[in-house]
């Protein structure tokens, strides 16, 4: 087996330090959708990955239907993602900013004035979300997007990239990935239009190639990634007929737009579909694939790096608790434990608690001494 996990390698013209990445994770710490100095430290912690991906963050204030997560709209927005941005590369990372608009997953309480629930149908996703003011509540029915408005998100995702740039990003991530708005227009079930953006396959897949295209425009297809999870059923996106046809439309459509990586969930433990569909995927983009999901070990990482189906590898969980992940890997130092309840919610001490809290391996050792 080899150990290039830890070996310098590049994305685009991005040179990195690792082929490990900080998977993008909602942590709901940016209090009034302004990312603020806790969030920089939490980046910052976390910066020996070679490149980080934010949180979901919202191109448009109707993006935000979750409790306290970041937007990239607005002044304020691009300022404090600059303590982040700077905070990174001050140690020598590399961050890309993860554009998430929710679609019909969201709460009107979640959303500031002026905002409301948008989708491709007027259809309501089955399952609750947290908000702060009267805890779990139902998602409700979202308004449906009119023709014209689904150009305008487009435009809005084009605009929130720009503004990322400004804001220090090396580059954005389309959230295409598990139930929000843009696989809401993949999907049939949550997707029953009848003009351009609905109906055919390649109908369904108008409005991603549509985004991700203006998103190249604006900044460069080399500052430009995808996350993509087909098979996922997460946020009430059932299975489809076409599921396999439409992945396949999607990689040879993205791969003509020399994008700097395709983001992958990875859910081939589901079965023989899934894994099949990563195969596919990877034979027609042939640009740089990360993927994501279920790789917490060094074993696990340089297996799939090896594989040939990966050419980076993204961790989540648990980089929550490790913040130095990336040393405790390559030195096979034991992981510590993280407290789900603090995932998205304060602790006893305050939104610090479970955030940056988390002490590196060095610091656990000086503290156990010191006690």
């Amino acid at each position: 087996m080899s150990t290039k996990a830890f070996d310098p390698t590049k994305l685009a013209a991005l040179p990195l330090a690792n082929h490990l990445v900080l998977a993008p994770m909602t942590r709901s710490r940016a209090l009034g959708s302004i990312p603020n100095e806790m969030m920089a430290e939490y980046y910052r912690q976390r910066s020996t990955a070679g490149l980080l991906l934010t949180e979901g963050t919202a191109p448009s204030a109707d993006g935000l239907g979750y409790a306290r997560i970041p937007g990239l709209y607005n002044a304020a927005q691009v300022a404090g993602w600059k303590l982040t941005t700077d905070a990174v590369h001050q140690q020598g990372s590399k961050i890309f900013v993860q554009l998430m608009h929710t679609g019909r997953i969201f709460h009107p309480l979640n959303l500031p004035a002026g905002a409301e629930g948008v989708a491709p149908s007027a259809l309501a996703a089955q399952g609750q979300m947290w908000t702060d003011q009267q805890q779990m509540q139902d998602h409700p029915t979202p308004r449906a997007l009119t023709t014209a408005e689904v150009k305008s998100v487009v435009q809005q995702h084009a605009q929130s990239a720009k503004l990322a740039l400004e804001a220090g990003f090396d580059g954005v991530e389309l959230h295409g990935a598990n139930g929000y708005l843009v696989e809401q227009f993949l999907n049939p079930a949550s997707n029953q239009r009848t003009d351009e953006y609905g109906g055919s396959v390649q109908n369904r897949a108008r409005f991603v190639l549509e985004t991700i295209g203006a998103i190249a425009a604006a900044i460069g297809a080399e500052r430009t990634g995808i996350r993509l999870s087909p098979w996922s059923t997460f946020n009430d996106q059932p299975n489809y007929a076409e599921i396999e046809e439409t992945y396949a439309y999607l990689a040879d459509e993205l791969q003509k737009l020399n994008l700097a990586y395709l983001h992958l969930v990875n859910l081939s433990y589901l079965g023989e579909g899934p894994a099949q569909t990563a195969k596919n995927i990877r034979a027609k983009f042939t640009n740089p694939i990360i993927v994501n999901g279920g790789l917490d070990t060094v074993e696990a990482i340089e297996s799939m790096l090896d594989s040939g189906l990966a050419d980076l590898v993204s961790v989540g969980r648990p980089f929550v608790s490790n913040p130095d992940l990336v040393a405790r890997l390559q030195h096979n130092v034991p992981l510590a434990p993280s407290d789900p309840a603090t995932y998205y919610a304060p602790g006893p001490g305050g939104f610090a608690d479970g955030y940056t809290s988390y002490p590196t391996a060095k610091e656990a050792s000086t503290l156990s001494v010191t006690v």
